[in-house]
């Protein structure tokens, strides 16, 4: 395969991806905002989103005033911001325009139309929308365009550098909104364990799409420090980081091959972490240290695959 074309495959899959996890941000932040608290939700659960999405860091030039809907319109909609939805699900439509004949029609179909529906979308027509059914459609269709790529096209190399993307991608956003999560609620001081606490937490679980996941798993209240290992070292919950780092070492091996590629070792580096990690060791050294040495390393592979297959590298849309 061209590594023109597996570096387009790959950045359609990370910027979809991306757009997802930002509307995920995004609608975990307006549930928690609608919550009764004694807190600052403004600060609280809209400013960390800049912090985890703060795609050309252009804010204060285009708004000044740190309001909810001028976060969500910057976040959402601003083509001037390189990290909005808006303009990650362009680059997607683009990076799929130039790769057509490599995918799937029905994947190039999937995504084209949902640029055709976003591309005129203004904040007037985003708060008649509603904020979270606009929230839910993004990852709808994120959800339709993986399902139609596992459906409908071959699991060959093509395939493999658009899960590589994927992955990658899904990682780094867990880790970025586990740790701001704990890192802004965590010391505040009301109770822990209190009512308010308890749907703070939930809507972080339904922001991953893990609360069913964890009442399963735990049959118990929701406690922090169960859903910090629930999305850091569960194998099988598919939004943890352990999971994600399964997919990618098994991808990288069918990649690879029988080559000794430095992103493969940096992958089997982090993933021994993740596979043979206990969570009161994790605690022992500092959650927040630990998740932010794990996006510094995700980052590290990322770039690591662009030298090893692809074309010179590139940040993500967006990325600070």
């Amino acid at each position: 395969m061209l590594s023109r074309t597996a570096e387009n495959l790959f950045w359609m899959s990370r910027n979809m991806e991306r757009a997802e996890n930002t509307a995920r941000m995004l609608d975990v932040s307006f549930r928690m905002s609608l919550l009764p608290s004694t807190l600052d939700t403004k600060a609280l659960h809209f400013e960390p989103v800049l912090a985890i999405a703060p795609g050309s860091g252009s804010f204060d030039e285009l708004y000044g005033d740190l309001t909810h809907d001028n976060i969500i319109r910057y976040v959402a909609l601003e083509p001037e911001n390189a990290g909005s939805i808006w303009s990650l699900i362009r680059h997607v439509r683009e990076n799929a325009r130039a790769q057509r004949s490599a995918i799937s029609s029905e994947a190039w179909e999937s995504l084209n139309s949902t640029w055709l529906q976003v591309q005129n979308l203004d904040f007037e027509g985003l708060k008649r929308w509603g904020y979270r059914d606009f929230f839910d459609w993004v990852k709808e269709r994120s959800h339709l365009f993986r399902g139609v790529v596992f459906g409908t096209m071959l699991h060959d190399d093509t395939f493999r550098f658009i899960r590589l993307g994927t992955f990658i991608e899904r990682a780094d956003n867990t880790a970025r909104i586990l740790d701001v999560k704990y890192h802004v609620l965590l010391p505040e001081t009301e109770q822990v364990g209190g009512y308010v606490d308890y749907y703070q937490w939930g809507a972080l679980l339904r922001s991953v799409g893990a609360f069913r996941a964890y009442r399963r798993v735990y049959h118990d209240t929701v406690y922090p420090w169960r859903i910090a290992e629930l999305l850091i070292l569960r194998a099988d919950m598919p939004r943890s980081l352990h999971h994600c780092y399964e997919v990618l070492i098994g991808t990288l091996d069918e990649l690879a091959g029988k080559k000794q590629l430095e992103c493969r070792r940096l992958a089997g580096q982090t993933y021994a972490r993740l596979r043979y990690g206990r969570i009161d060791k994790i605690f022992g050294g500092g959650l927040h240290e630990f998740l932010t040495d794990f996006v510094a390393a995700n980052n590290q592979l990322g770039t690591q695959i662009q030298e090893d297959f692809l074309m010179v590298p590139m940040p993500l849309a967006g990325a600070a």
